[in-house]
């Protein structure tokens, strides 16, 4: 049976592409609305796929006219000659849904919507899209929009648009895709891409979102032969698991996916959700789950075309580690303040390969930045023989080369650049990145030997970063399997005890616990105990028992633990006198290296998502947590560990020897998991603090608040 379903499933995707395939390539284009106006909307397109060289059909659909622009018009797609491919629709609103009709009789497979009207002015809207797209659904047609500026594919030279950035000129031909959530913003991505010089593929801008979604279509241009990176501008998603299957396949292809995701603030969230209608999930969670599958998010659209462009041009790097070698000892600090920022590493040079740097330029800086300083031409061959030591040190995985204005020189430019070049090809596994005011011909000779060149040094080491991450995410090694978690009969809501009770009961490590009903039954317990333990109020209708005066710790003995509980009661009753009181938790004293917490929560695009951080009462306020959409697997978790900026805790405590991370990541990936398998039932869970014992210690929860849907 399951091979039947996979079966469907597959060739559910095959007609799916095929549709796409379509949409993106299409012979031949139908214009409904056509105008004999190349100035109006239903005009332009008909203008600039006649006269900008595509070389399919053109059909131009209007009822009130026999020609349109030269062509031969017909009053409906059904009168028009077939086969269709796709149909832009300029029409009102009023007449899209007509205009579907006759498209589904005319057997056309994919619409791109240009009309407005829909989802983004409200419910009465929603309504006719929501309408609009479960037809096109259940007749197979596939939908780009509404609201939408429609989409290029650069290389065929179909501008399904009417976009006027082209009267600006076309989009050079090239192998980075662009799909973008908002339309205007695409067309400002597309024009600074021209002006970069990218070499653009495909070119996509999805609009209202009521069939075809931003993620559909990076996952189309992460199978599409002709592109090699993808760029995108997203402002939130519905879909989340649509979205993981179109980072997947980015991954998986190696092709980086780069994004300018905004709502990082809480302003931003909800301008965002007003613009498009779309669902913005937490920020944070948004980050966590780029990183697990190897986005690199951008933070200005500035950067997204430096990354772009140096993915365009350059080979990935093979690790974190940067070689700096600059003619400058003032540009390498800055360089190596910038890696650190960044997060790569900037390791000191062989001794051997110091030794031999300082024999051509004894004056030369040899750690690592390199600095061989201006001396250097005087040296013959000493820029190129430097380099080519740096390149083979096997000590760095990139190298950045700050030239100065070198690239400008008449004399030191093609020398430079010929150097360069040389040991690009000597090393070819070594990515190289320059910094110079080039010429343009300077420009085109390192490009050719796959070298991206870049004005500013700090943004050369930025994309290099980014690149040099995405090459790590692509070359882990692929998740292993990951534990299926136990269903859980989970509450709607629940005490302390409960939820300890449960998760021990789905096998995860939890503290010791007693149950008491009075302040004397809580001295008795610590009583058997015999050491030091903690007593706590237990109360569904008190969350945060730390604010409501309801925890004490260290109590030895049942005197001293019996007048703590007393007075944790009456205070818990202060704080909430309408609470229910349950009773009091007492349990042992658990000490370790560091407190943690790990959580999951709902998120909105995608379900459970799993959260690590430093535990205990700040850990709101220090907000130093990362995310993951669940299940994830033990390296998984420990890529998570490693991501918070208080590692160091953890790694090399002072006093202390280092925690159990390994522990820790198990415990990490079977929350994951527990999260995943309960899915349906599951709104939060807080497991705060988490004692994170020393290497072969383990871990254990003591504190956990569970919350069912």
């Amino acid at each position: 049976m399951q091979g039947v379903m996979d079966q469907q499933e597959a060739l559910k995707a095959a007609v799916g592409k095929d549709r796409l395939d379509r949409m993106f390539r299409p012979r031949s284009v139908a214009v409904v609305g056509a105008s004999s106006s190349p100035a109006k909307i239903g005009g332009i397109p008909v203008d600039y796929l006649t006269s900008l060289g595509y070389a399919g059909r053109v059909i131009p659909i209007n009822p009130g006219a026999d020609t349109i622009q030269g062509l031969p018009a017909f009053p409906s797609l059904t009168a028009a000659p077939g086969p269709i491919d796709l149909a832009i629709v300029a029409v009102p609103a009023a007449m899209v849904e007509a205009t579907l009709e006759d498209a589904i009789a005319a057997g056309v497979p994919a619409l791109v919507v240009f009309s407005s009207g829909f989802a983004e002015i409200g419910a009465e809207g929603a309504a006719v899209q929501d309408r609009l797209a479960a037809r096109a659904a259940a007749a197979g047609v596939r939908l780009l929009g509404p609201n939408c500026l429609g989409f290029m594919t650069v290389a065929e030279r179909c501008h399904a648009t009417f976009t006027p950035v082209l009267k600006l000129g076309q989009p050079e031909p090239g192998r980075v895709g662009i799909v973008s959530q908002s339309g205007a913003f695409g067309a400002y991505a597309l024009v600074l891409a021209q002006r970069r010089g990218i070499g653009i593929s495909h070119w996509i801008t999805t609009g209202n979102e009521a069939d075809l979604g931003f993620a559909e279509c990076v996952e189309w241009l992460a199978r599409d032969p002709g592109t090699d990176v993808i760029v995108g501008y997203m402002e939130g998603a519905r879909d989340g698991d649509r979205l993981r299957a179109a980072f997947r396949a980015c991954r998986d292809a190696g092709k980086p996916l780069v994004l300018a995701k905004v709502g990082r603030s809480e302003v931003g969230a909800s301008a965002a959700a007003s613009h498009t209608a779309a669902l913005a999930g937490e920020d944070a969670v948004f980050d966590g789950v780029f990183r697990q599958y190897g986005v690199i998010r951008a933070e200005s659209i500035e950067q997204v075309f430096d990354i772009a462009y140096a993915a365009a041009v350059s080979v990935l790097p093979r690790g974190l580690r940067a070689g700096l070698y600059t003619v400058s000892g003032g540009a390498g600090v800055l360089m190596a303040d910038k890696a650190a920022d960044c997060g790569l590493e900037v390791p000191p040079l062989n001794e051997a390969t110091q030794d031999a740097v300082r024999a051509l330029v004894p004056f030369a800086g040899t750690r690592n930045p390199l600095d061989i300083t201006g001396q250097v031409v005087n040296a013959e061959g000493a820029f190129r023989q430097a380099l080519g030591l740096m390149a083979r040190d096997g000590s760095v995985d990139l190298v950045v080369s700050f030239l100065a204005l070198t690239g400008q020189s008449p004399v030191m430019g093609p020398r430079i650049a010929e150097d360069l070049t040389h040991v690009r090809s000597t090393d070819p596994g070594i990515a190289q990145f320059a910094v110079t005011v080039p010429t343009e011909a300077f420009r085109r000779q390192l490009e050719a030997a796959r070298i991206p060149v870049f004005e500013d040094p700090n943004r050369a080491v930025a994309a290099a970063a980014a690149l040099a991450g995405f090459g790590q995410r692509r070359n882990a090694p692929p998740s292993g399997d990951m534990a299926i978690g136990p269903a859980l009969d989970i509450p709607p809501s629940s005490t302390e005890p409960q939820a300890l009770a449960l998760l021990r009961d789905a096998g995860l490590p939890v503290t010791d616990f007693t149950l008491a009903q009075t302040a004397q039954e809580a001295g008795a317990a610590a009583e058997r105990l015999g050491g030091p333990v903690v007593v706590k109020v237990v109360s569904a209708d008190i969350l945060h028992k730390t604010e409501a005066g309801g925890v004490r710790l260290n109590l030895t003995g049942a005197r001293d633990t019996q007048a703590a509980a007393e007075a944790i009661l009456a205070s818990a009753r202060a704080h909430a006198p309408d609470a229910r009181i349950d009773g009091l938790l007492v349990a042992p004293m658990t000490r370790g290296v560091a407190e943690v917490v790990i959580g999951v929560q709902r998120d909105p695009a995608f379900g459970p998502v799993v959260m690590f951080g430093m535990g205990g009462v700040h850990v709101e306020a220090l907000r130093d947590v990362t995310f993951r959409a669940a299940p994830i697997d033990e390296a998984e978790a420990m890529r998570m560990i490693r991501e918070i900026r208080a590692l160091r805790l953890l790694t090399a405590p002072r006093g202390a020897p280092p925690a159990d991370l390994g522990a820790l990541a198990r415990l990490i990936a079977r929350v994951s998991a527990l999260a995943a398998a309960n899915a349906a039932g599951l709104e939060s869970l807080d497991l705060n603090p988490v004692i994170v014992g020393a290497e072969g210690k383990g871990c254990v929860i003591v504190d956990a608040l569970l919350i069912g849907r």
